[in-house]
C-alpha cells in the first residue's frame, strides 16, 4: 500500500514514516547478522585456513581467517576467543610424540617403535594394545574440556619409517584407523582435518572434515634447515593425491607450503598457485612460527575456482617435509 493511499484512508503522514524507518531498522538488524555469517562461509566448509606453532597466539591477528590450527601447548583458551575465529583446531600428534609432551612419561616404553631423528621424536607403535584409548583419554580429553572442538593429526605416515613389509604397514594403518574411530566414539562432534594419511581415507573419510598435505611448490627441509622448490615428480604425485581426494569423497584439500620469512613475494606467488588448482592454500615459514598467507589475500572468500586434476604419474613416494 503507497503513502498515499494512506494518507486518503486518514494515515498521517508521521505514522507512515515512522512505520518505514522501523521496517528498515529491523531489515538491517536481520541482514547484518546474516552478511557477517556469509563472510565466515566458504564452498571448502572451513574457509581459510591458518596454522600457527607459535607460543604466543594473538587472536585478533587471525580474524581474516575462518580455521586456524594451533599449538595446543602453547597455553591458548579457545573459550576467551570465540570472537575472532569460529574454528580452533588443536595440532596433535598421531605417530610421533616427543619427550615435551606431557603425556609422554605415562607412555609404556613398548609402545615406541623407533625414532625420527630430524624431529627428534619418537614413533608410536599404532598395534599396541590400549594405544586407542590412550589416545582419547590422555590427549584429546585434556583438549576437549580446554574448547578445542577440531583436531588437526598429524604425524599419520610415520609409521612408514619403521614398517618394513606390506602386513606390517597394513597392521600400523588398522591402528590408526581404530584410533580415528575410538575419537570419534567419544566426541562424534569432533571436525578432523588429516595431514595426508592416504592410506587410510578409505576407513575413515565419512568421519573427516578435510585432508592436507605439505609441500606442494615450496617446502622446508628440516634435516638441512633450508627452502627448496619441491620436484615436479613429487607436485604431480600430491596432484593425483588431491584429484582422488575431490572426487571420490568431495573434501577440500589443503596445501601446506613454506617460503622464508618476511618474503612476502614467495608466499603470494605460491597462494595464486594452490588456490589456481582448487585447493585451499596456506603459506608461511618452516617451523609455523609466523603468520603466513592464505586464501585471504585472493579476496573475500571467493571460492575457489574447480580444475580437472592431472592424472598421477607412476612415480614413488618420496618425503617432501
Amino acid at each position: 500500500m503507497t503513502a498515499s493511499s494512506l494518507a486518503r484512508l486518514g494515515v498521517s503522514w508521521i505514522v507512515v514514516a515512522c512505520a518505514a524507518v522501523a521496517i528498515l531498522l529491523l531489515s538491517v538488524a536481520w541482514v547484518r547478522p546474516a552478511l557477517a555469517a556469509s563472510k565466515r562461509v566458504s564452498s571448502t566448509g572451513i574457509g581459510a585456513v591458518a596454522f600457527f606453532y607459535g607460543a604466543n597466539v594473538q587472536a585478533e591477528r587471525f580474524q581474516p581467517f575462518d580455521t586456524v590450527v594451533i599449538e595446543p601447548d602453547s597455553g591458548f583458551d579457545p573459550r576467551t576467543h570465540t570472537a575472532h575465529c569460529p574454528n580452533w583446531y588443536a595440532y596433535v600428534s598421531v605417530g610421533e610424540v616427543t619427550k615435551q609432551r606431557a603425556y609422554y612419561a605415562r607412555m609404556p616404553k613398548t609402545w615406541f617403535a623407533g625414532s625420527n631423528t630430524a624431529w627428534s621424536s619418537t614413533i608410536v607403535d599404532q598395534t599396541a594394545p590400549g594405544w586407542p584409548a590412550f589416545f582419547v583419554d590422555e590427549i584429546v580429553k585434556p583438549l576437549w574440556e580446554r574448547g578445542y572442538r577440531g583436531f588437526f593429526l598429524d604425524t599419520l605416515d610415520s609409521y612408514q619409517l619403521v614398517a618394513k613389509t606390506d602386513v606390517e604397514r597394513v597392521h600400523q594403518q588398522a591402528g590408526i584407523v581404530a584410533v580415528l574411530h575410538a575419537l570419534k566414539a567419544r566426541y562424534p562432534q569432533a571436525q578432523l582435518i588429516l595431514n595426508r594419511g592416504f592410506d587410510m581415507l578409505p576407513r575413515v573419510h565419512e568421519q573427516v572434515a578435510a585432508v592436507a598435505f605439505e609441500s606442494l611448490f615450496g617446502r622446508w627441509d628440516q634435516s638441512n634447515q633450508r627452502y627448496d622448490d619441491v620436484p615436479e615428480n613429487d607436485r604431480e604425485w600430491l596432484l593425483g593425491q588431491a584429484r582422488q581426494i575431490h572426487e571420490r569423497y568431495r573434501l577440500p584439500v589443503i596445501s601446506i607450503d613454506y617460503c622464508p620469512p618476511g618474503n612476502d613475494t614467495c608466499r603470494r606467488d605460491i597462494v595464486r598457485k594452490i588456490a589456481a588448482l582448487g585447493l585451499v592454500p596456506y603459506v608461511t615459514d618452516g617451523g609455523l612460527q609466523t603468520i603466513g598467507d592464505g586464501g585471504t589475500v585472493l579476496g573475500d572468500r571467493a571460492p575457489l575456482r574447480k580444475v580437472k586434476f592431472r592424472r598421477r604419474r607412476s612415480v614413488t613416494l618420496t618425503d617432501t617435509q
